[in-house]
Order: C-alpha cells, then structure tokens, then sequence
C-alpha cells in the first residue's frame, strides 16, 4: 500500500506547473503544497505509529521542489522501515485504513486539482502496473 501511495503520488505531482502549488479552488480549501506537506506528515507519523507513538504533525509547506522531495524522503524512510525486522505496535490493517488510507485520499485530491487548474495528470495503467515494496523515487 505505501508503494501504492508512492506510485500514484508521483504521477499526481509530475510535471506540475510552477504556480500549481499555491492553486485554490476556493480560499477555504487547501492549497496542492498543503495537501502535499499532510500526505508527508501521514507518511513520517505512519513510522511513529507503527513504532508504537503517536505524534501529530501540522507542516507548513515548503516550496513545490522541496515538498515533492520531503514525500519521496518520508515514503522511502517509512519503506524502509516496514521491510525491517522491526515489529509492529499495530496491525497493518490500522495502518492502511488510517494514515495509508488517508493519503491515497489526499493523492486522489491533488489529481483532481490538476485537472481543475487545466493541467491533468497522465494518463496510466494502475491496474496492470507492478508495483512492489520497496518503491524508490523515479522507480
């Protein structure tokens, strides 16, 4: 499921136009960098969780660049870690129907958004697509 988040994550925000970020449907709704700094505060609190704490993480967003780089960092960290020897605090079906679940919701909201800004994702074929653990970026 991370891998999930990661492949479909990285086609939500390749090729995004530089004033993307900071696009707004409505002033009360947040903005694609907003979406994105949650999706990596779920991603490095998922690690936390899975380690037994819980912690609440608010980010405020880095510049478009930065944050896409923070999600690739917070997914591989949270990869890596769930292919150790470590033990889980949880069931991995907490993890999927909370934070995991919570940020392929979030993907789905940027790939809305880009369509809505006039720029819409690429086309491809989640179905027949192999995705695997252990998801790296440009993999």
């Amino acid at each position: 499921m991370a891998a999930a988040v990661g492949f479909r994550g990285r086609i939500a925000i390749a090729d995004a136009p530089t004033d993307f970020a900071d696009f707004r449907v409505t002033e009360d709704t947040r903005s694609p960098a907003e979406i994105l700094a949650h999706i990596g505060d779920l991603l490095i609190g998922s690690r936390f969780l899975l380690k037994g704490e819980f912690v609440k993480l608010v980010s405020r967003p880095l510049k478009w660049p930065d944050e896409t780089k923070r999600f690739f960092a917070a997914l591989n960290d949270l990869d890596d870690f769930l292919a150790s020897e470590a033990k889980l605090a949880h069931p991995v079906e907490k993890f999927v129907q909370g934070p995991i679940g919570d940020a392929l919701t979030h993907v789905g909201q940027i790939v809305m958004l880009r369509r809505i800004a006039g720029s819409p994702i690429r086309e491809k074929p989640y179905f027949t697509t192999d995705i695997k653990p252990g998801f790296r970026e440009g993999s």
